[in-house]
């Protein structure tokens, strides 16, 4: 409500009545609406990095080619990767949400074509050209996040899209299961197109975005560059010893060709006006480490989910359901451990131990995967993958604490999609080296097992390698000793990795172990499970912290804090309906009762006190501040700004940005007697109790 004209005027420099944002007037039901739409563009692309993973041995039977089934899942992880900083720039400059269109318009003609394939020449380009799509999809879906919801509220909603990449960890290998024994692999790829023009008919409806641009130097030779020098070193991994040797002039003018590019890189790198990727990163002696362990950790664990699923159909016989139901235990042993790790950081401030532990259990995984055989039953086949999953759980979430931890504010954002970068390039190193490995070995593990032993017609050893339904038709004899050249194959991959998982254990020693600020210690899961880098500014990333810490504090009694904080004698209801006042310039007692879950009581007991220490005044029934509530109100506005840049720790310091202080200026506003932050109780300051406390249950809010 307005004040009437003899009302006081706010104090210089008080929080007073705000101008609305982009984000307010806009009823909640269409913001659900469109982060709904914005939550089904953001499935799809996280599904479609795990969902192909239980279809890969069935494709390879209808399609052929198993020696390339490891670029399936690669020239999906390179395209979207290479395509995340670009988007996330071209969205900034110009408009979010015709980029976003074109990003789903993208992934459902990719995943069109996808199911349309008739060989695997055809399908790897789509799915390169679906990666590209996606990239945009996981990108541009968070950050409109920002667009349409206010900062004190972003930690609960990207939480919600972090949240999708856990969802699609479990499922992905589940539903690309179902989908191949109940309908067809095609369908793995089909059903994104009618999920994704709900989504595209919905965000044409109901996303408005506020016309807000911020103009960048693209770095477009940076990104074409490393995009070209990771598929040159990813191509002459995965053909090498495979389709060419490893001496032939294929093989080494790939190498040439991606040392070449390296160089060129780094030189453009250091001349680009926004880089995207910072070389100054790598003075930081901690970036680089975490760096190299992320690379590994993204090898080991994309390499091996591509190829657990075809150890469990063609060795074990399961069907891709089943399979899908076997991996499971090393994704919720990833989940936990993740979860726990990143709890047990910020409860203790100590995290050197997690990845000296977490590469020491993954490669104890990875020997565990190496004993598998084609008997083993599926209480051992569970552990095996449960102690992977755990080892990989127990790193994957601290590194992005400790990378956050490590850097400036100012390099906040592209730290940790510098560390998230280097993850999503080792997944796909990891894919096409173990693909490697597996096609060297396969043939001649076949033809020994094989030796001398006359093939029914129509099969020989290359119809054995390349299409694994053919096992089917050998007589009993020649089958298990065929299912167990497989099984050896498949497993000594694990064994090869276990070296590359030593490199990372030992270089975890090397990690040094400093405090940690309050802001970094809350991750989300896109951070730490999405297969493509995350980009988001410094000051996004820092909102978004801040908003969930904001949050949790906020049902720990924030308010009884801030009220000690600023030296007042206050009930925290008194201390909220003050800021409350100070944020809509006045209020009607009985109509914020009826507005809010605060009793009505409650609510008359702070506006009493607020009257008699003189704080507030009545102009018919509403009630404003006075000169002395301004200042108690600016007082404990300052207090909660205060508990906000505690969590940045050396951040905010003397020579601080100014977006920093804008946005913690912001958040301070936002939660100060916002809906989003009430009181826990009505009690005396201090939590002293006595007459003062509410009676009865508390209200839902406050639980």
């Amino acid at each position: 409500m307005a004040q009437d004209a003899g009302h006081p005027t706010p104090a210089p420099g008080a929080p007073g009545p705000v101008a609305p944002a982009p984000w307010e007037g806009r009823p909640p039901r269409t913001v659900l609406v469109a982060i709904g739409a914005l939550l089904l563009g953001l499935l799809l692309a996280a599904l479609d990095s795990t969902i192909v993973s239980t279809a890969l041995p069935t494709i390879v039977g209808d399609l052929g080619g198993l020696e390339h089934l490891s670029w399936v899942v690669t020239a999906y992880l390179l395209a979207s990767t290479a395509a995340t900083p670009l988007w996330g720039k071209l969205g900034d400059q110009y408009g979010r949400k015709r980029l976003y269109q074109g990003a789903i318009v993208l992934f459902l003609i990719g995943s069109a074509l996808c199911g349309l394939a008739q060989n695997m020449g055809e399908l790897i380009a789509f799915r390169a050209l679906q990666g590209l799509g996606g990239g945009g999809l996981i990108v541009l879906s968070m950050a409109i996040v920002g667009d349409i919801v206010p900062p004190r509220e972003r930690g609960r909603y990207q939480g919600l899209f972090g949240g999708v990449f856990g969802t699609t960890s479990v499922l992905g290998p589940l539903l690309g299961g179902v989908f191949v024994d109940q309908l067809s692999w095609r369908w793995v790829f089909y059903i994104n197109v009618p999920v994704g023009i709900v989504a595209l008919l919905v965000i044409a409806a109901a996303l408005h975005i506020p016309a807000r641009r911020t103009r960048h130097t693209i770095d477009y030779l940076g990104t074409a560059l490393i995009a070209a020098m990771a598929a040159a070193l990813v191509l002459m991994a995965s053909l090498g010893g495979v389709t060419f040797g490893w001496g032939s002039w294929q093989i080494v003018g790939l190498a040439v060709v991606g040392g070449l590019l390296l160089v060129v890189f780094v030189r453009a790198e250091a001349r680009a006006a926004e880089p995207v990727l910072p070389l100054k990163l790598f003075r930081s002696r901690t970036f680089t480490l975490c760096a190299v362990i992320g690379f590994v950790v993204g090898f080991a664990m994309f390499g091996s989910m591509t190829y657990l699923p075809t150890f469990l159909q063609v060795v074990q016989g399961v069907s891709p359901t089943v399979s899908g139901v076997h991996m499971l235990p090393m994704v919720v042993g990833m989940l936990i451990a993740s979860t726990l790790s990143g709890h047990l950081v910020s409860v203790t401030g100590r995290y050197k131990v997690f990845p000296i532990l977490g590469t020491a259990v993954t490669a104890i995984g990875l020997l565990l995967l190496h004993q598998l055989q084609e008997t083993s039953g599926v209480v051992e086949t569970s552990a095996y993958f449960f102690v992977f999953g755990t080892g990989l759980g127990l790193v994957m979430q601290v590194l992005v604490l400790i990378v956050q931890n490590s850097v400036g504010y100012e390099d906040l954002g592209v730290a940790t999609s510098g560390n998230t970068f280097f993850r999503s390039i080792g997944a796909s190193f990891g894919v096409s080296v173990f693909g490697t490995i597996f096609a060297n070995n396969l043939g001649p593990h076949i033809t020994e097992a094989l030796a001398g032993q006359r093939l029914p017609a129509g099969i020989d050893i290359g119809t054995l390698t390349a299409d694994p339904r053919a096992i089917g038709r050998l007589p009993d004899e020649q089958r298990s000793a065929v299912l167990h050249a497989y099984s050896v194959s498949i497993t000594d991959v694990f064994l090869y990795a276990v070296p590359v998982v030593l490199i990372a254990f030992v270089l975890a020693w090397y990690l040094r172990e400093e405090p940690l600020r309050g802001s970094v210690t809350a991750p989300d899961a896109s951070e730490v499970l999405a297969s493509n880098p995350v980009e988001r500014s410094s000051r996004d990333e820092c909102a978004r912290a801040l908003s969930l810490l904001g949050s949790r504090e906020g049902r720990r009694q924030i308010y009884t804090d801030i009220t000690e904080r600023a030296g007042l004698d206050l009930k925290p209801a008194a201390s909220w309906m003050l800021l409350r006042i100070s944020h809509q310039g006045s209020v009607e007692p009985a109509m914020l009762a009826e507005r809010s879950p605060i009793p009505l009581r409650v609510i008359t007991e702070a506006s009493r006190q607020i009257e008699e220490r003189g704080l507030g005044r009545r102009y018919g029934l509403d009630l404003s501040l006075t000169p002395r509530g301004q200042e108690a109100a600016d007082r404990l506005y300052r207090a909660r700004e205060a508990s906000l840049a505690e969590l940045l720790g050396d951040w905010w310091s003397p020579t601080r940005p100014t977006d920093l202080m804008e946005l913690v200026d912001e958040l301070s506003r936002e939660m100060c007697g916002s809906d989003a932050e009430r009181p826990r109780n009505g009690g005396a300051r201090g939590g002293r109790g006595g007459a003062g406390q509410w009676q009865g249950p508390e209200p839902p809010w406050a639980r």
